[in-house]
């Protein structure tokens, strides 16, 4: 039944400068309702949606996670990519955002930041290999040698 995620929305406390960093993820507003706080983004060729809504001044937005797909060879360059945008990667399960991190029962390789209103973001890419409930984090090329090795085993 389920085939997708179609969409997800956020709270902000400033449209402005959540449309601003959306668009220096390269999303851009497919729909701006100015007179009532919300834009919307598309995201992808299956167009998901992204909509953003302005709370109130003075109120506290309730804060979220979600997650962009990406291939990995982006995601290996995606803190550079981050950065030269001026935006900053975030620790993540206890592991400084110095290259990307591996969810090792998924097996996917991951990335996070935050936007301007404290939502949890991350960057995302499955990996090929088979999942391994180790109970917490590696880095990618931790991953990798672990996967190199057992190969060499085999």
């Amino acid at each position: 039944m389920i085939k997708n995620l179609y969409e997800t929305h956020l709270q902000v406390k400033d449209l402005n400068t959540s449309i601003e960093f959306y668009n220096k993820l390269g999303l851009e507003v497919s729909l701006l309702i100015e007179e009532r706080g919300i834009a919307f983004f598309y995201i992808g060729k299956e167009r998901q949606l992204l909509g953003l809504w302005e709370v109130p001044k003075g109120s506290d937005v309730s804060k979220r996670h979600f997650a962009f797909g990406t291939d990995l060879d982006l995601l290996k360059d995606s803190i550079d990519w981050l950065r030269e945008r001026g935006l900053e990667p975030i620790t993540a399960f206890g592991k400084e955002p110095i290259e990307p991190i591996v969810h090792t029962w998924m097996p996917a390789a991951a990335i996070y930041f935050n936007d301007p209103d404290g939502n949890e973001l991350e960057f995302i890419s499955w990996l090929p290999s088979e999942p391994k409930n180790l109970g917490y984090a590696v880095y990618l090329s931790e991953w990798n040698d672990m996967i190199k090795s057992e190969k060499s085993q085999n």
